[in-house]
């Protein structure tokens, strides 16, 4: 592939093709019944399952959002983009290391390639899904404000059930060689940067990036990318339909014993009402609403990053979010990443580790 030598984040001026949105992600696990329970709680709804993979859906037309393949241990392998033209699709088959075009052997059916991201996760290039019949769910609730009642002689009484998700909204990663894995991205799939959270010495912790779909507003962000010392998950997120379905999944997962991992609050970048939970693999999952709008013209934020940047209000972000299992697996890929990683060095892990530890 031809090397991007722009400075990431960035955009690229003329990518190969412009994705349309974050389709799937991708999930290993050994334990499908397991996985099924959580996500079930979670507000996600099976649509097929076989021996070995897994598949649940939101309630948007999206076949399916969520694909679960059994395996001896718990990863998390990818993410899947639609794109909307076949000719975008014969763009990258044509790209060094990706797979020939094939039919999609998964719910929604389509054509996909598959590519590897230079941090080695896999990045599946879907077109021609046939779209579900979208699922019934409630409307957001009408809220009293100062000034403005929209709701007389009615109460609030939202039922005590796992919220309604909406959609996939996006996915956080975290990778030692942040300047390839941005730029692949940005070559590639054609997302541009809304905001860098950047270090004292200027270089990038966290970009969020979002679809470049011309004056139709997209997401804030469908995939945010971390410095780290390692590939790994940071967490994924799923839309739903207010507030009030944000606390009643807080209610309801606390009430079934999963564990929390950080919320309710409100993100700065992106202005989401969140609230995060671990899987039985300790994976986090974000239920959130009112996210930010942006269309292509908008020109990138940057921002000093710190714990405290991180949201408007509600509890601080625990050290746990961010604190890595040190593993001996951890441990080796630190070392192999300081020693051949150009954008890793010791004095920014001391950062890092002061910043969010």
């Amino acid at each position: 592939m031809t090397e991007l030598r722009t400075a990431q984040p960035a955009r690229h001026p003329h990518p190969t093709v412009r994705a349309s949105s974050l389709a799937y992600l991708i999930f290993e696990r050994p334990n499908l019944d397991e996985a099924e329970h959580f996500l079930t709680d979670f507000g996600l709804v099976p649509t097929k399952r076989t021996d070995d993979v897994l598949y649940l859906r939101a309630a948007a037309s999206a076949p399916y959002c969520y694909r679960v393949h059994r395996a001896k241990q718990a990863r998390f392998v990818g993410m899947g983009f639609a794109i909307s033209r076949r000719a975008d699709l014969e763009k990258l088959a044509t790209l060094p290391g990706v797979s020939a075009i094939e039919a999609a052997p998964h719910p929604g059916g389509g054509d996909r390639v598959v590519l590897t991201d230079p941090s080695g996760f896999r990045v599946e290039a879907i077109q021609g899904q046939t779209p579900a019949e979208e699922l019934l769910h409630r409307r957001p609730l009408p809220f009293n404000s100062a000034g403005a009642s929209l709701r007389i002689n009615e109460t609030q009484r939202p039922a005590p059930k796992p919220p309604d998700v909406i959609r996939l909204g996006h996915v956080v990663i975290e990778v030692a060689d942040y300047q390839a894995t941005s730029a692949w991205y940005t070559q590639h799939l054609g997302l541009i940067p809304s905001d860098v959270q950047v270090l004292p010495d200027g270089s990038p912790a966290v970009t969020f990036f979002r679809l470049d779909l011309g004056d139709t507003p997209t997401d804030h962000h469908s995939l945010a990318m971390a410095q780290g010392f390692m590939p790994r998950y940071s967490h994924s997120a799923f839309e739903v339909v207010d507030a009030d379905a944000v606390g009643m999944g807080q209610r309801v997962l606390r009430e079934m014993g999963w564990q929390h991992a950080w919320g309710m609050g409100r993100h700065i970048l992106g202005s989401q009402i969140f609230d995060y939970w671990n899987d039985p693999w300790g994976a986090k999952h974000e239920h959130y609403c009112d996210g930010d709008l942006f269309t292509s013209d908008r020109p990138m934020g940057v921002h000093a990053v710190s714990r405290s940047a991180m949201a408007q209000w509600g509890q601080p972000m625990p050290a746990s979010f961010t604190k890595p299992k040190f593993t001996l697996r951890a441990i080796a890929a630190l070392i192999n990443n300081l020693r051949h990683s150009p954008d890793l060095s010791i004095s920014k892990l001391i950062t890092l580790a002061k910043l969010f530890g």
